[in-house]
């Protein structure tokens, strides 16, 4: 098969796919090579911050979206002993044009998945191709793969794309000697529960710290009967216990122990945990930032280029993010050479900053220093132990750092739709 002038995405996850319906956007032909022989509504809930929120409803999926979801209201903090350290403002409740959207990674995945699907052709997402190995021949590139039987196919294109995950086949060929994963000290277990809503209905919560136990908890699913589909991320200090694999699944005993007490008025913590059918269990881990993602007509993209710690919500945004840069370039730069350099040059600095950040002072830092300030025990008044305005610094600079700051989405909706 040959297509001289596809670009070729390396991963049908959120990343690649995201990619396929920018490239569509702007008339750019695209084709999404996934290992996978059926796709399935796999993972559990992830968040999507305003800024990515922006390029999903410039694709034309905000009622998909909006479908599938809780629009986030307000980010809250707390302490283990169920006092409340802050609350802040969410999505279009904190004045910003788009949502947040609390969502479960699947499903979002089958949006993306479907929009392809319609929008591109059937055959554009092309499913049981493993890539094994790729070639640039100058003019051109061309990708193999092969399906579950061992077939194998060679297609051809322009430029490839490694949108391939945290184990990419495309990151490991161009940096093959590059360093292990960094442990982060924490480990984190994940499950969803079916249960009635608790404050607002819309709230994300990060509770506790880690060296004793935190939470991050939300709804991602609205049900007709006033339930709610709950995710929920206990983070706990620990040894690291294995490698990376996101559906691991781990026995409840493992750590439950560290919240037997987190009953509060709000919730109780016990039952939900144990409520849960499935839990997943994932090392807290990263990689140093790479000198480069691209090789002449190779490049990288999400996760193959920035795996970070799973904090801050900023996985998934970041990757969609990466998919509008790269669009952008391919369509503006005269040649495919020139686009993934520029795209790098404006990617790179940035999500090594993300994930640097995300190592030492990510939005659940306000909990560390009231863990700290505190010793870990209750306080009488919030504003003796942290003030205010240092509270907004925290968030504020993570925000910025990040690219979800209000004035950024803001500023990046002017320059363009």
């Amino acid at each position: 098969m040959t297509a001289t002038k596809d670009v070729l995405v390396v991963g049908g996850g959120i990343g690649g796919l995201t990619l396929a319906l920018q490239l569509e956007r702007v008339g750019i032909p695209v084709r999404v090579l996934e290992a996978v022989p059926t796709l399935k509504p796999l993972g559990v809930g992830i968040n999507l911050l305003p800024h990515a929120s922006k390029e999903l409803w410039g694709l034309g999926l905000q009622d998909e979206l909006a479908r599938i979801s809780v629009q986030t209201s307000t980010a809250v903090f707390y302490n283990r002993f169920g006092q409340l350290i802050h609350s802040d403002p969410a999505g279009t409740a904190a004045g910003f044009p788009y949502p947040q959207y609390s969502v479960h990674r699947g499903e979002l995945q089958m949006v993306l998945a479907n929009a392809v699907r319609q929008r591109l052709g059937e055959d554009r997402l092309v499913l049981d191709a493993r890539a094994t190995s790729f070639a640039d021949h100058g003019d051109h590139v061309s990708v193999t793969t092969a399906d579950t039987a061992g077939q194998e196919q060679t297609w051809t294109g322009s430029v490839v794309i490694g949108c391939d995950g945290v184990h990419s086949i495309v990151r490991k060929a161009l940096h093959p000697h590059e360093g292990g994963l960094l442990y982060s000290g924490y480990t984190m277990w994940r499950g969803t529960t079916r249960m009635k809503p608790f404050l607002d209905g819309a709230s994300m919560i990060r509770a506790g710290w880690l060296e004793t136990g935190k939470l991050v908890i939300y709804p991602i699913l609205n049900y007709d009967d006033g339930t709610q589909l709950i995710n929920w991320v206990a983070e706990i200090q620990v040894p690291q216990r294995s490698n990376r694999d996101w559906n691991r699944e781990a026995d409840d005993a493992e750590f439950l122990l560290p919240f037997k007490d987190w009953t509060f008025d709000w919730l109780n913590v016990p039952d939900m945990l144990t409520a849960s059918p499935h839990v997943y269990e994932y090392p807290m881990v990263d990689q140093d930032p790479l000198s480069f993602w691209t090789r002449s007509r190779v490049t990288l993209l999400g996760d193959a280029a920035h795996p970070m710690v799973p904090r801050g919500s900023n996985g998934a945004g970041q990757a969609i993010l990466d998919t509008r840069a790269l669009a952008d370039a391919l369509v503006e730069e005269a040649d495919s050479v020139t686009a993934l350099s520029r795209y790098e040059r404006e990617r790179l600095p940035r999500t090594a900053e993300v994930v640097r950040t995300n190592r030492v002072n990510p939005p659940d830092a306000l909990l560390r220093e009231v863990y700290e300030r505190t010793g870990d025990r209750p306080f009488e008044d919030i504003s003796d132990v942290i003030p205010a305005d240092e509270m907004r610094a925290l968030l504020d600079n993570y925000r910025t750092v990040t690219g979800a700051s209000l004035a950024a989405v803001q500023a990046t909706s002017a320059q363009r739709p």
